[in-house]
């Protein structure tokens, strides 16, 4: 169980982390902003193939 928990704290950071480098957390001002933080957080495998989270609400 804390194998796990670790696991998603660690994925997480790293998704932080890859977020913050491609600027999806500098403005988070509207909830399209947060919104695509959010997604870029989760999703920052697909950051790293080029994929664009930014939403253009």
């Amino acid at each position: 169980m804390k194998r796990n928990s670790l696991g998603f704290m660690i994925y997480i950071i790293i998704g932080i982390i890859v977020a913050s480098n491609r600027g999806y957390l500098v403005a988070l001002g509207s909830i399209e902003n947060l919104i695509s933080a959010a997604l870029a957080v989760v999703l920052w495998p697909l950051l790293l193939l080029g994929v664009n989270l930014h939403l253009g609400l």
